[in-house]
């Protein structure tokens, strides 16, 4: 072995077993592995022949070790059975490669083997593990799918490394677009690379929660997301990667959205000067917690104006929770507005939350607030004076966040002077009183709701009415609208459904709205007077007999051809 430098008597390089033998076939030395699978200990293994060792095959002239010694050749796999000492037969699959001096002359042999039998079992094994694994990866990847959110997570260097479907879905990119590129390549948010819940996580090493972002969609167009982001850690708790779920907030913003033009100061119609003092009363309430009275008939829009104030107030992304006070008996008023205890009474098998609970954070809209009971309006005034209440069959008191808007058709002044609403609650419910004016004090507002109704029902009913004739509007201008603007959209939707074509006339609208205009039309001067009647007897008869010529001839005597001649004339074709 001159020349080789020192061959250790004990190698460890790895899984392998190594022998090396001299030009002699002696062995020089062995390592562990070497060891473990001769099951022969190093000290009984070197210095020895390698055919004492291997078997008497090896040393035999032909076989690949003395091909390897005598010309280095490489052999590679040379199937070989292995007696140990313990009787126990091995197949061994041996390479033998030459061991070279400085001067490249073959000094000896490396001897390299495995265990035949226990690397096929490591090869079950591993791919077994390996079918435990892509299920393990399968059903992970069927849990991300399934979930509603987008989920994906990165590696260290940022890179994407799963993507599940609803991502796919949110984002416009595919899970083979998205892996292996930088998430801020994706999902181009605004707040990508400064500041992003992702960044803050991996800096700080905590969850970021809740935070709203927006980021490009594929085609481009904007998506506001919520997002919750975490760290990834491996077995051995080091930090390989984070992930993130996020939530499309579209549909959400626009039924806000939707919500707040809805009850916008925008839908409450009107240009009258009563009606501009409500807006600048609006206006102002709106920007503060204060209790508020709406006072107004039936129909005039009190609880339009109450959702309003709520969705223009800092309370609008909290609940507005309405109760109409006259619609239940005094026993489930008080239940449905606190709540109340397990056996309360008869029927109560469980605690329930009242009104003011499901109100917490938001407005509680007492409709009709005139009709409760004195025993109601003592717990209504507590909870004013304290803003604490007990539910019914209770003794905890319970405190919450609630603004109150009350709204009532009645004199609630003359409720109190006659004893039956309470002076107290009277002055802590009229902090701000809000007067609506009944329709018939605003007539020049009725112009503008009739357009708005027609712009508003027009898309839901499937018509498409464009104007008002100028006689039907004088009908609407002339009629006292006992019920208000609730009336008058009742009124605006039947006139709808009766037209077929583009103008609104008279006779689709119901009968007691013109059969008064009619009436005054009479009163007109002697020159008009024979005309006019004339006409208006015509609008009768055809409103009366819901649009049927022969009907309307049959009312008025006449013939259907005097009756279409007269139309004619008066311009009702």
């Amino acid at each position: 072995m001159q020349g080789t430098g020192e061959v250790p008597a004990k190698l460890d390089y790895g899984a392998d077993g190594l022998l090396v033998v001299d030009r002699e076939l002696n062995v020089v030395s062995c390592s562990e592995e070497a060891e473990r699978i001769l099951e022969r200990p190093a000290v009984f293994t070197v210095g020895r022949p390698i055919e004492e060792i291997l078997g008497s095959v090896v040393g035999q002239e032909g076989f690949p070790l003395r091909e390897t010694l005598q010309k280095g050749v490489v052999h590679a796999n040379v199937r070989l059975d292995v007696k140990t000492p313990s009787g126990v037969t091995k197949p061994l699959s041996v390479s033998f490669s030459p061991l070279r001096g400085v001067d490249g002359e073959v000094r000896g042999v490396v001897v390299s083997f495995r265990d035949v039998e226990e690397m096929a079992r490591l090869w079950d094994e591993l791919l077994e593990r390996t079918r435990e694994l892509e299920l393990e990866r399968k059903r992970l990847i069927g849990i991300l799918n399934s979930i509603t959110d987008g989920v994906f997570t990165i590696d260290e260097n940022w890179r994407i490394t799963s993507w599940n479907k609803a991502a796919e879905e949110i984002t416009g990119y595919g899970a083979e677009e998205a892996i292996g590129k930088p998430c801020a390549e994706v999902l181009r948010g605004g707040k990508c690379g400064k500041d992003c819940p992702m960044q803050r996580t991996l800096e700080r090493g905590k969850p970021t929660l809740n935070v709203e972002v927006e980021i490009l969609h594929k085609s481009g167009r904007l998506v506001p997301i919520s997002v919750n982001t975490a760290l990834l850690y491996d077995e051995s708790g080091e930090v390989i990667g984070a992930v993130e779920t996020f939530r499309d907030l579209s549909a959400l913003r626009r039924l806000t959205r939707e919500v707040q033009e809805r009850y916008g100061f925008g839908n409450i119609v009107g240009k009258s000067k009563a009606m501009q003092e409500v807006y600048e009363l609006l206006d102002l309430v709106a920007e503060t917690d204060a209790t508020v009275l709406i006072l107004g008939e039936s129909g005039t829009g009190k609880e339009l104006v109450a959702r309003a104030i709520h969705y223009n107030s800092p309370r609008k992304h909290g609940p507005f929770v309405a109760v109409n006070c006259a619609a239940l008996t005094e026993t489930l008023l008080e239940s449905e507005l606190f709540g109340h205890e397990k056996g309360a009474f008869t029927g109560a098998f469980r605690s329930k939350p009242g009104r003011f609970e499901l109100a917490n954070g938001g407005t509680l809209f007492l409709d009709e607030i005139g009709e409760i009971s004195p025993a109601v309006q003592v717990k209504l005034l507590r909870f004013l004076d304290q803003r604490t209440f007990e539910r019914v069959g209770g003794t905890e008191p319970i405190a919450v966040d609630v603004r109150i808007i009350a709204a009532t058709n009645r004199d609630l002044w003359k409720e109190v002077k006659e004893g039956r609403f309470r002076e107290d609650l009277f002055y802590r419910l009229n902090v701000v009183p809000i007067h609506l004016p009944p329709l018939r004090e605003r007539k020049d507002d009725i112009p503008l709701l009739v357009e708005h109704f027609l712009e508003k029902l027009n898309a839901r009913l499937r018509r498409n009415v464009k104007r008002v004739s100028a006689e039907a509007m004088q009908c609407l201008l002339e009629y006292p609208w006992p019920g208000n603007v609730r009336e008058l959209e009742n009124a605006i939707e039947q006139a709808l459904v009766r037209c077929r074509g583009e103008e609104l006339q008279p006779e689709h609208l119901p009968m007691q709205v013109c059969s008064k205009a009619m009436r005054q039309t009479l009163d007109l001067g002697a020159a008009d007077l024979l005309d006019a009647a004339e006409r208006q007897a015509i609008l009768l008869a055809l409103h009366e007999s819901g649009g049927k010529r022969a009907e309307a001839a049959r009312r008025l005597g006449v013939s259907k051809v005097t009756l279409w001649r007269k139309m004619k004339k008066h311009g009702l074709v």
